[in-house]
């Protein structure tokens, strides 16, 4: 199955300790990538101009996950370049990585040239966030 609490961001209540929102990044992790990277906070207007609390965070799974903080809905969710190919997307309705069958692991095949490899693609290095360019 999906293994729902693994490589999933979560949010509590810091005053309660009440689970606000999880989002799963790579359900069934069949590569264990972990997803253990830094999460960066920022405060930027989306499309629509509306200033938002976001949070984001690249993942070793190859995909960039911006949320909106507030509550974990998923703003964007972007390969972090065109060498990512265990997947073909990631489709913004679910959050769900939309898996490319020929770079999956299974007993019947033998995937090649797997991007991300095992360790990931972008490992425990820590980004940083400009306001003022707001830029990652």
């Amino acid at each position: 199955g999906d293994n729902k609490w693994t490589m999933t961001m979560m949010a509590r209540d810091a005053d309660t300790g009440m689970l606000k929102w999880g989002y799963q990044k790579t359900p069934h992790d069949e590569w264990d990538y972990a997803g253990v990277n830094v999460m960066m906070l920022s405060e930027q207007k989306d499309k629509s101009g509306k200033l938002r609390k976001l949070v984001t965070h690249p993942d070793r799974n190859g995909i960039v996950y911006t949320l909106d903080r507030t509550d974990g809905s998923l703003v964007s969710a972007d390969k972090i370049d065109d060498t990512v190919n265990v997947w073909t997307h990631a489709d913004l309705k679910t959050g769900i990585p939309v898996r490319n069958p020929e770079y999956g692991t299974r007993m019947d095949h033998k995937a090649t040239d797997v991007c991300p490899s095992a360790m990931g693609y972008h490992d425990q290095a820590h980004d940083s966030y400009d306001p003022d360019r707001q830029l990652f």
